[in-house]
């Protein structure tokens, strides 16, 4: 029977360690992450599945230690497998499985190599992207290919709901890709390294919306950080605003120096500074939405509220 050491962390780690036991892939340690409680948990439970499975289970700060590579070599695991597990395998832990270590990533590779790739695909504007399965080196996100998907990112889709499409394209590609790797006969090609995007994690204030900006890159911005991440951030008469839902209204309207928001017809309309109008279908302050007519009563006596 194959063996594999998985390490797991969010929905893709839980529909993935799903696809390997369907597959009858003998699971004898799983590796995760103690949630953080300052992080709003919104994905499902990979220590939670795993223990619906028996599976042994353990969530250490750092899986590189000394003592958990002997745990993992202990298991004599064929294979490794990283589900959208945070924390990069060194190599010493790469060194264990005879038959190699494999990484789902949630891009079309080599583009959008690091961390959060579907939030910077959604924020730079991309029609599409996917999931990828690659072996794993110590270069992050540099390995080969052996099986990717894509899928579509629509106009208005959000994080969430591209980040659901993804789950479901890594769980295709790794059923599908499962019985060559354990025949030995699964497809590899190399990245191109021409090709090659790297990005870094997102931190909160990378979410301020820049009013400057265009009304479609302001509408990525939103959509790349909509619940349920933090939302984009401004400020608004004064009052911390959150932006949850937008619509480019006019691409080409003309840009000004003065970006404001107004009532238009019983609707919130940002003007933009890099050019074109925005619609705004949900605006929240304090925690609450806030509808277009109760706005209408912060607007200055010209009918506007400038946007900074």
């Amino acid at each position: 029977m194959t063996r594999a050491v998985v390490f797991a962390y969010h929905n893709v780690g839980v529909r993935c360690l799903k696809v390997l036991l369907a597959h009858g892939v003998e699971v004898p340690l799983v590796v995760t992450h103690e949630d953080n409680p300052r992080e709003e948990i919104w994905f499902d439970s990979v220590a939670r599945t795993a223990a619906d499975y028996d599976l042994p289970t353990i969530a250490p700060e750092d899986p590189n230690r000394p003592d958990i590579v002997a745990r993992v070599a202990a298991c004599q695991p064929d294979f490794l497998f990283s589900f959208y597990y945070r924390l990069m395998l060194k190599g010493p832990l790469l060194a264990v499985p005879p038959r190699g270590a494999l990484n789902m990533h949630g891009s079309l590779l080599p583009k959008y190599r690091g961390r959060v790739p579907v939030n910077w695909a959604i924020v730079h504007g991309e029609t599409e992207t996917g999931a990828t399965l690659h072996y794993m080196t110590e270069k992050p996100d540099n390995g080969d290919i052996v099986a990717q998907a894509s899928v579509p990112i629509l106009p208005d889709d959000t994080a969430g709901e591209v980040f659901g499409k993804v789950t479901l394209a890594a769980e295709a590609i790794l059923h599908d890709a499962v019985p060559g790797l354990v025949a030995g006969m699964a497809p590899r090609r190399p990245q191109d390294p021409r090709l090659a995007t790297y990005f870094g994690g997102r931190r909160p204030e990378d979410g301020v919306i820049d009013w400057s900006k265009s009304a479609a890159e302001i509408h990525n911005l939103v959509r790349a950080v909509a619940p349920p991440y933090p939302g984009a951030r401004t400020t608004l008469d004064g009052r911390q605003v959150r932006i949850l839902r937008t619509r480019v209204l006019e691409a080409t309207a003309a840009a000004t120096n003065a970006p404001s928001l107004h009532i238009e017809r019983g609707r919130v309309v940002a003007s933009c500074g890099g050019g074109g109008k925005l619609l705004i279908l949900a605006l929240e302050v304090a925690g609450a939405l806030v509808a277009a007519d109760a706005l209408s009563a912060w607007t200055a006596p010209t009918g506007l509220l400038l946007l900074r």
